[in-house]
């Protein structure tokens, strides 16, 4: 359920019908438009709906018995669901409009209706009556208190009414309401008055942090791999990064820059996507594409990212970078011999690569046999895990690679049980695959860094700063060269 608008009107014979708080939401009201087409209705100016609800409900020309506009005996009463005739009798008008009254206060809101205006729906059909009316009560909770019939004192309504709009931020974000509304005395912590004084709030912001300030960035490089091990299939790679920011810092829209920078020699970043938050950027940041031919002229840093975070965790960019060789290279060889394969695997990690990790190890399936018999295997580092059932052979290669940077396995599988093993349409006869998974902190393969102190924080307190890099594997294939492996072709070719 969303909210078109929503009105505190005061009706009590000194205000003649003024409206003391209003909130319409733009993005509600685009959608209403969409789905009504050309019997959509405008919501009118505050002043005009004011007069329309006193009129509605009959607080409005009490020497007059009888008004047209609400009195006609073809018009059918549904209160607390009101139609308000926006264009006179005859006209166009506004429906559902529901209200809630107190002493001499009226609280209204128009619900987005989602079904067809022609023929109007049954009101006990439409959930956002009733969501609305919810929502008006725990208004009038907030507003009134615990107060049957009679409002507080003008000072504590006017005090709750100054508080209302960032109530509504935090429990009704963009018209859609998300929590119940606080009740009346008891302000949530983020709503309270904070160092930002007057400075309007967004709506995408519903809230602002209190206590202590602090930045954390971590930047993660995936790279994907296809290696074949045969001169007629081209192995293939890519690397894609995202920053992730989590920035706890006081103010209404406090500014914060985060720089990425690259070595001397690193390759540009391409493809650059950016958060909605970010303030101002370079245009030529956002013109390297990795479609386009590599330009040595091409922007190479560093890359500063000025932005007002939301409070939440978000993506502040994400990238692409071509590299010039894979982080570990693989060789495989699978050979039958009737119910038996023989197995010879290479695994070498780059020279460039920092040979710590905080896990690394392959795994070789194998579909479309029977259950594994005996299995015969060495390696040369780490250790092998056998799972029968699964036909899967898992080599732990733990934290580092050897001094050589290069480890082996060898030996024959048999498979010689009874049970037909996992299957897959894809690895028939000797098509067949290992998969690494990895993990090595405080390393890209780009080069790309944030330095902990290019990050900067303007706000009132001075943050914690906390930087974080890290290379994690995805899609990282290593085909049986002697089998017919398949090409992919939604990796990067270099």
């Amino acid at each position: 359920m969303s909210l078109r608008a929503l009105w505190v009107v005061s009706c009590e014979k000194a205000d003649n019908g003024k409206v003391r708080f209003s909130r319409r939401y733009p993005t509600v009201e685009f959608r209403a438009k969409s789905l009504a087409g050309a019997q959509y209705v405008a919501v009118p100016e505050d002043s005009l709906i004011a007069q329309l609800l006193l009129t509605e409900l009959g607080l409005i020309d009490p020497e007059k018995p009888f008004v047209d506009v609400r009195d006609d005996c073809g018009r059918q009463h549904r209160s607390p669901a009101v139609e308000l005739r926006v264009g006179g009798p005859g006209g166009k008008s506004l429906w559902p409009v529901l209200t809630i009254s107190q002493g001499g206060l009226i609280l209204a809101c128009l619900p987005l209706v989602e079904a067809p205006p022609d023929p109007r729906p049954p009101l006990p059909s439409l959930a956002s009556v009733s969501q609305g009316l919810a929502f008006l009560s725990g208004l009038q909770g907030f507003l009134c208190g615990t107060l049957v019939s009679k409002l507080p004192e003008p000072d504590v309504l006017s005090s709750r009414l100054a508080a209302l709009p960032s109530v509504l931020l935090q429990v009704c974000p963009l018209g859609t309401p998300l929590d119940v509304l606080p009740q009346a005395g008891a302000l949530p912590v983020p709503v309270a008055p904070g160092p930002g004084g007057a400075q309007k709030q967004p709506a995408w912001k519903v809230g602002v942090h209190r206590g202590r300030a602090m930045v954390s960035v971590s930047l993660t490089e995936m790279v994907r791999s296809m290696q074949y091990g045969s001169r007629s299939k081209q192995d293939m790679w890519d690397v894609y990064g995202t920053v992730m920011c989590k920035c706890e810092v006081e103010g209404v829209l406090p500014n914060v820059t985060v720089t990425l920078t690259l070595p001397p020699n690193g390759s540009p970043l391409q493809d650059i996507l950016v958060h909605p938050c970010v303030t101002s950027l370079d245009s030529s940041i956002l013109t390297a594409s990795s479609v386009d031919e590599n330009d040595s002229s091409a922007f190479s840093g560093p890359y500063k990212f000025p932005f007002s975070p939301p409070l939440e965790p978000f993506r502040l960019c994400s990238y692409t970078s071509q590299v010039p060789v894979p982080p570990i290279l693989g060789s495989y060889q699978l050979k039958a011999e009737e119910n038996l394969l023989k197995l010879n695997v290479v695994l070498k990690l780059h020279e460039s690569v920092k040979n710590s990790f905080e896990y690394c190890e392959a795994q070789l399936p194998f579909f479309n046999r029977n259950i594994m018999g005996n299995v015969d295997v060495k390696v040369s580092s780490g250790q092998l895990e056998v799972s029968k059932e699964k036909n899967l052979l898992c080599w732990v290669l733990g934290q580092k690679f050897p001094k050589s940077r290069e480890v082996t396995l060898e030996g024959s599988v048999n498979f010689s049980g009874q049970l037909v093993g996992p299957t897959d349409p894809l690895c028939t006869d000797l098509t067949a695959y290992i998969k690494l998974y990895f993990r090595v902190p405080d390393l890209t393969l780009s080069g790309c860094c944030v330095d902990q102190h290019s990050v900067q924080v303007y706000s009132s307190a001075k943050p914690r700063i906390v930087t974080t890099r890290e290379l994690v594997s995805s899609e990282y294939y290593i085909w049986n060269s002697t089998g017919d492996a398949p090409v992919s072709s939604g990796l990067m070719m270099l």
